[in-house]
């Protein structure tokens, strides 16, 4: 829904809404390199705003768009600071023809050192293995499942992700069980 008042987001809480997405993207320092259309702090006044009005938050960031690792560090920061309820990590992946397609700054130790410091900085927030996971951690990627609570899977906004059939093979595989919906 993108930046939103206090009102607009009880407005929401009233309609039925229980969760709302609003990543923060990045650090405050980063943010002006990958987006012009608004400001830092009219994100995190979104996510205020939507905790004001008793909704749950989902916010996090996206990693290997050519951040420095304070900012990876600042970003987490402001997460917990936010005290999020859910914390997604995506991980860049790039598409030929985008501005970031040439983009390959992430290797699979990295993917996961930052899953663990998600986890780490932010212990009360479900940390969720997100879009890129499977490009990213590539054979590692079953190993999310030890700092993440959970993962993403299938039709990310531009990507078709991994299929669940797939993903619940590799947690039964890893031994863990999965969660029935409630």
């Amino acid at each position: 829904l993108g930046i939103m008042s206090e009102a607009q987001a009880s407005r929401l809480k009233e309609s039925g809404v229980g969760w709302v997405n609003h990543n923060l993207n990045t650090s405050e320092r980063f943010h002006p390199e990958i987006c012009t259309t608004h400001t830092y702090q009219d994100r995190i006044n979104t996510v205020q705003n939507v905790k004001r009005a008793g909704l749950s938050t989902c916010s996090g960031g996206i990693v290997g768009m050519g951040e420095s690792d304070e900012d990876i560090l600042d970003m987490l920061y402001a997460l917990r600071e936010l005290n999020v309820d859910s914390l997604p990590i995506n991980f860049l992946h790039p598409i030929e023809g985008t501005p970031m397609g040439d983009y390959r700054f992430l290797t699979p130790l990295r993917c996961l050192k930052v899953l663990c410091l998600a986890r780490f900085l932010n212990p009360k927030s479900d940390i969720r293995a997100a879009g890129g996971r499977e490009v990213n951690l590539r054979s590692v990627q079953a190993l999310a499942l030890y700092p993440a609570n959970s993962i993403f899977v299938e039709g990310y906004l531009t990507t078709p992700g991994q299929q669940a059939e797939q993903a619940h093979r590799m947690i039964e595989e890893l031994g863990f069980e999965i969660e029935p919906l409630q």
